[in-house]
């Protein structure tokens, strides 16, 4: 009996780890998450709101240079979760890729 390698790997970019703090509006409330990585298409962040699969949210993130998204800057997303897990110690682990991304502008 021979076992076939599967993967589970869905993403269509490869994603970067980045440690940055982003504001989750979900639902009408606002509060505070950090990204544990992004991609031009992607992200996982921790929260301690309580979302679910199919959740739309509105993010506001401080995208780093070199993410093939431009020069980087705040930026607002919409984003739809894809999927939500326990994680110790950090809130909710949150996966959702990004919907649309709107660069906003400096403030001088």
């Amino acid at each position: 009996m021979t076992e076939k390698a599967t993967t589970n790997e869905r993403r269509s970019r490869q994603r970067v780890p980045v440690r940055v703090p982003v504001k989750v509006r979900h639902e009408g409330s606002e509060h505070q998450g950090l990204t544990r990585d992004l991609s031009s298409s992607g992200i996982f962040l921790y929260s301690e709101s309580g979302m679910k699969a199919g959740s739309k949210l509105e993010l506001v993130i401080m995208l780093p240079p070199g993410l093939g998204l431009g020069p980087g800057g705040w930026t607002l997303c919409e984003a739809s979760v894809v999927r939500v897990e326990e994680s110790e110690g950090k809130g909710m682990g949150v996966a959702a890729t990004l919907d649309h991304i709107d660069f906003l502008p400096e403030i001088s």
